[in-house]
C-alpha cells in the first residue's frame, strides 16, 4: 500500500522542484485517461512528442518561456510555459528533467539556452527517443500556476507525467506537463 504514493512523487519530480522540495503545491490527482474530458485525452493520451503535437493542433509555432531552472552537473530541470507564437496564447506549463550528456553538443546549447522548446530540438537535432507516458492526473491549480497558465487558482487542469527515452534506452527527460483550458 505504500508504494503507489511514493511512485506518483516519484514521477511528479519536475513539478516538486518548481514549488520546492516540502512546499506546498497544487494537489494531484491520478486518473485513467479515459476521465479525461475529449480534448485533453486528444491532447494529453499519445505516445508522441508534445511540441509538435501541439503545433499541430493550434496551428501555430511554439515558443517557449522558462520560469525557474536549476542544473546540478549534467541534469538540468527547469519549469516553463509554451505558447503559442501567432498570439501568445499558454498552451502548456512543462515541469522537465533533462540529461543532457545524452544528446548532442549543439542541442545541449540550445536546451541550456533556454529558448527553443525541448522537442524542437529533438526534432532539429533527429535525436532518436521514444515518448512514455506513466500517468494522468487533474490539478487544482493554485495562483502561482494560474498566472504562468491564464487560469484561475482552484481551476481544475489537467495533464500527464512522460518518460522520454533515448534510442540507447536511457532515460532522457522526465516530463511534467499541464494544459490551460482551451477557449
Amino acid at each position: 500500500m505504500n508504494e503507489a504514493p511514493r511512485q506518483d512523487e516519484d514521477i511528479l519530480a519536475p513539478l516538486i522542484f518548481f514549488y520546492g522540495i516540502g512546499s506546498a503545491r497544487p494537489r494531484v490527482t491520478f486518473v485513467q485517461p479515459q476521465e479525461l474530458a475529449d480534448q485533453e485525452r486528444f491532447l494529453l493520451v499519445h505516445d508522441k512528442d508534445m511540441t509538435p503535437h501541439l503545433r499541430e493542433y493550434h496551428a501555430s509555432e511554439i515558443d517557449l518561456d522558462v520560469a525557474a531552472r536549476a542544473r546540478i552537473g549534467n541534469y538540468l530541470v527547469r519549469a516553463s510555459v509554451l505558447h503559442r507564437r501567432n498570439d501568445g496564447m499558454p498552451v502548456e506549463f512543462g515541469a522537465i528533467g533533462i540529461h543532457l550528456d545524452i544528446l548532442p553538443e549543439e542541442a545541449q546549447q540550445l536546451v541550456l539556452e533556454g529558448l527553443v522548446p525541448f522537442g524542437a530540438i529533438l526534432e532539429r537535432y533527429q535525436v532518436p527517443h521514444s515518448s512514455h507516458p506513466r500517468g494522468y492526473f487533474r490539478i487544482s491549480v493554485d495562483q502561482r500556476l494560474a498566472d504562468l497558465l491564464g487560469a484561475t487558482s482552484g481551476q481544475i487542469l489537467f495533464g500527464r507525467c512522460n518518460e522520454l527515452r533515448h534510442g540507447s534506452g536511457r532515460v532522457l527527460a522526465d516530463v511534467v506537463e499541464v494544459l490551460p483550458r482551451m477557449h
